[in-house]
């Protein structure tokens, strides 16, 4: 790793945005690779199986798993089931993680505080960043629910780019992602465009579960329950 002799504290990197380095210890980030590899080899093949989506602007150079639910981009909505494959279930390693994650992130940005005992963890994204890849600028706002997005990244460090809400020009919040670092936004910047600009390539910590790239794990909940 780049940044393992520096110390790290937790951030506030802006209202509603909470960094916490070094959150998830690399025995459960190696654990929960196995868990999502274990699952992508089930659905392999299938409606549901892990690949890098197609979009109206090109191929996506991340690869994707949904679980709980799944995202279908061709009909912009959230689906359990396609042509009889249902999304696989929420894994109870990612439900348990949640609220922990999202107290932790509070201490941090208080704006997040409403969510603490009240956020439902009813999906997640799994992205596998392949060396080289990206994501660009985005906004994660197809979820009926308000509620922040939990964020953990396992492997390789990235360049994680929080902007603003009206669009994708300055001004930036940029914060280096490091393998076990946990990132909640919500409150003010819960629909602010953010982004992957790059992974710096092998500087991933031994025993990780990973060989190359990065994993980054996001917890949504989609329904406006509160």
């Amino acid at each position: 790793m780049l940044f393992d002799s520096l110390s790290r504290p937790n951030v506030k990197v802006a209202p509603g945005v909470g960094h916490l380095p070094g959150w998830l210890g690399i025995d459960k980030q190696c654990a929960l690779v196995e868990e999502f590899r274990e699952i992508a080899r089930a659905y392999a093949g299938t409606p549901m199986a892990m690949v890098r989506p197609q979009l109206k602007s090109g191929q996506m150079s991340v690869h994707q798993l949904h679980v709980g639910r799944y995202w279908h981009y061709q009909s912009y909505r959230y689906v359990d089931n396609i042509e009889g494959t249902r999304v696989p279930p929420m894994p109870e390693s990612l439900q348990e993680l949640a609220h922990p994650a999202l107290r932790a992130a509070a201490e941090v940005a208080p704006e997040l505080e409403p969510w603490v005992d009240n956020f439902v963890p009813e999906m997640a994204l799994i992205n596998y960043y392949p060396p080289g890849s990206a994501m660009g600028m985005h906004v994660d706002e197809f979820e009926e629910s308000a509620a922040p997005v939990i964020s953990v990244s396992i492997g390789d460090e990235a360049l994680f780019r929080m902007g603003n809400t009206d669009n994708r020009n300055k001004p930036w919040d940029d914060v280096t992602l490091c393998s076990g670092d946990l990132v909640v936004f919500g409150g003010p910047k819960r629909f602010a465009y953010h982004g992957i600009v790059r992974v710096n390539d092998e500087t991933l910590p031994e025993c990780c579960g990973l060989r190359e790239g990065r994993i980054n794990i996001t917890i949504r909940q989609v329904g406006a329950k509160q």
